[in-house]
């Protein structure tokens, strides 16, 4: 499999897409996140695996977000998430509350080719209340009154995330963040950067085989230098605390956001074709 460029990928995601994301300490692409926000796409369905963060906002910010089904939405030390938080406000977009095991649970359904799976943990809680597509029944292999909660399956348009490397068969080593190769089993599609491609096969070697995502499950790679910045990227590079702190200071107000994204989505791109 041959890398494309990052804009070329950013132009595969169509308008209205449902977009599944891993959280910023798993392995987001932040740096396709950008890049469709420079494309302007429009009325995108994010779904984070299973907690949304720095990615989700950009795109909130950038007017590209009109649903977001996930458990949380955070800049965690940095605070909440300020885009997220003023576009709830504004009624400017869906919320689909879940929660962690939700989320995992509906897109394992997709995993395995079922059309839901039950989950305990939810019962007694206000959120059922709000998913009318989550069905409580009896269990049927329980006594009388012992109910469970049945999920449906998930299958994001395009799931998103970041690796270490993929290799000339373009096959993606992850290492052990497994819930992004749940994204890419579940998913129709999967964009994966990454920071170098290497020749070989990660299948066919013992050390990376079990963190490797199979190239059966990888639309596109697309080389993406520290393209998680500034979520850490296993042991490739650290968080960037201080880019997520001022991210957070100037996302507080819509100007803010449009200076900071000035800046860190649209100046590098006008700068490289100067």
């Amino acid at each position: 499999m041959q890398p494309i460029a990052l804009d070329a990928m950013a132009a595969t995601v169509p308008d209205g897409a449902m977009l599944a994301l891993p959280p910023d300490n798993s392995l987001p692409s932040v740096a396709l996140a950008m890049a469709i926000a420079r494309r302007g796409v429009k009325n995108l369905r994010l779904v984070g695996v299973p907690v949304s963060g720095f990615a989700s906002d950009i795109l909130i910010g950038a007017g590209c977000v009109a649903e977001i089904q996930t458990s949380a939405v955070s800049l965690g030390e940095a605070g909440f998430a300020p885009r997220f938080t003023a576009a709830l406000r504004a009624g400017s977009i869906v919320v689909r509350d879940a929660t962690c095991p939700a989320m995992h649970t509906m897109l394992q359904a997709t995993e395995k080719g079922v059309p839901f799976m039950p989950l305990r943990g939810l019962i007694g809680s206000d959120i059922l209340a709000n998913r009318p597509d989550w069905k409580v029944i009896q269990n049927p292999f329980g006594p009388e009154g012992d109910i469970i909660v049945l999920l449906p399956a998930l299958s994001p348009d395009i799931g998103v995330f970041h690796g270490v490397m993929a290799d000339s068969h373009g096959n993606v080593w992850l290492g052990r963040r497994r819930e992004c190769a749940t994204i890419a089993h579940a998913s129709k599609r999967a964009l994966v950067t990454v920071e170098r491609v290497v020749e070989g096969n990660f299948l066919e070697d013992e050390r990376l085989a079990s963190g490797t995502i199979n190239a059966t499950y990888i639309d596109s790679i697309a080389i993406a230098e520290r393209g998680a910045r500034p979520a850490a990227l296993l042991d490739e590079y650290g968080f960037d605390a201080a880019y997520v702190a001022e991210y957070a200071r100037m996302a507080k107000t819509d100007a803010g956001f449009q200076e900071w994204a000035a800046r860190e989505i649209f100046h590098p791109v006008a700068a490289a074709a100067e």
